[in-house]
C-alpha cells in the first residue's frame, strides 16, 4: 500500500502525468487513464492497482499510437495490427485496442478496400490481378475484395490498358513489330490485367507500316556493320537470321538486304 504524493505533467507531453507514491516515482499515465482511476494527490493505492493502471496505460498508448498511425492515410486491420506488433504491444492489449478502433469508426476494412481500389484505378496503372493481391497483403476477406474489384470494369481495364499498350510501342519503336508487341504484352501483363483484357487492347492498337520498315531499316543497317567484312553468301546468310530473330518477316528482311547492297 502506498500514497499518492505528486501528480505532475511530463515537460514534453501535456497529456501525460510522471505519478509519485510516497515521495518517489512509481509511474506514468495518459490523461485518460488518470481521469478513469480517479488518480490524485492522497489516494492510497495497492500494487495490484498500480498494476491495473499500467496495464490501462498501455492499452491507451497503444490507442493513441494507433490512431496517430491512422491519422497519416486510412489502414487496415491487419496493418494496424503489424504496426501495434512493431511497437511491441502485448497481444491482448492489441485485441482490445483494434475493438475499441473499430467501435470509434477508424477501423473498417470494407471502407478501407473501397477507398483502396478506387484510389488504385484513379492514380496509378495496377491492374485488378495486382490490385487483388495487394488487397489479400493488407488481410482484407476475399468475399470483400471480389465485390469492390467488380467497379473496376472490363471497359476501364481496356481503355487503361490500350494506353499503356501503347506507349510501349513507340517505346520500342526501333524493334519489329512483332517484338513491340511481345514486349508490351509482357507489361501490361505485369501490371497484373488479364490475357483476354490485353488481347482487346492490343487489337486497338493499328499496325503502322511505315514504322516497321522504318526499325527494319535501323535493325539491317546495324547488322550491315558488323557483317560487312564477310563473304557476299556470309553476309546475306547472317543478316537473314539475325533480322529473323528480330522478329522480322523475311520477304521484307530480302528487300532490307538489297537495298543495302545497292547503296
Amino acid at each position: 500500500m502506498g500514497i499518492i504524493t505528486k501528480i505532475a505533467v511530463q515537460q514534453k507531453r501535456a497529456d501525460r502525468y510522471n505519478i509519485e507514491v510516497d515521495g518517489e516515482y512509481a509511474f506514468s499515465a495518459d490523461e485518460a487513464v488518470l481521469i478513469e482511476f480517479n488518480l490524485k494527490k492522497g489516494r492510497k493505492l495497492t500494487q495490484a492497482e498500480i498494476e491495473a493502471i499500467q496495464l490501462r496505460d498501455g492499452v491507451q498508448k497503444g490507442l493513441n499510437t494507433a490512431i496517430h498511425f491512422l491519422s497519416i492515410r486510412m489502414r487496415s486491420e491487419k496493418e494496424v495490427r503489424d504496426y501495434l506488433k512493431k511497437k511491441e504491444i502485448e497481444v491482448e492489449a492489441a485485441n482490445e485496442i483494434i475493438e475499441r478502433l473499430c467501435s470509434m469508426g477508424y477501423l473498417n476494412d470494407e471502407q478501407f478496400a473501397d477507398a483502396f481500389v478506387k484510389t488504385q484505378i484513379q492514380t496509378t496503372e495496377k491492374g485488378p490481378l495486382i490490385i487483388l493481391r495487394e488487397l489479400k497483403e493488407k488481410g482484407i476477406e476475399e468475399n470483400i475484395s471480389s465485390e469492390l474489384i467488380g467497379q473496376f470494369t472490363e471497359k476501364e481495364q481496356i481503355e487503361k490498358a490500350a494506353r499503356m499498350f501503347e506507349k510501349q510501342l513507340r517505346k520500342y519503336k526501333n524493334d519489329s513489330a512483332f517484338l513491340k508487341q511481345k514486349k508490351a504484352e509482357q507489361y501490361v501483363l505485369a501490371k497484373g490485367y488479364s490475357s483476354s483484357v490485353i488481347k482487346k487492347a492490343a487489337a486497338a492498337a493499328e499496325p503502322d507500316e511505315e514504322q516497321e520498315l522504318d526499325a527494319l531499316r535501323h535493325q539491317a543497317e546495324k547488322a550491315h556493320r558488323r557483317f560487312k567484312g564477310a563473304s557476299p553468301g556470309e553476309y546475306r546468310q547472317k543478316m537473314k537470321a539475325a533480322l529473323y530473330r528480330k522478329g522480322f518477316d523475311l520477304s521484307d528482311i530480302d528487300k532490307a538486304i538489297d537495298q543495302l547492297a545497292n547503296e
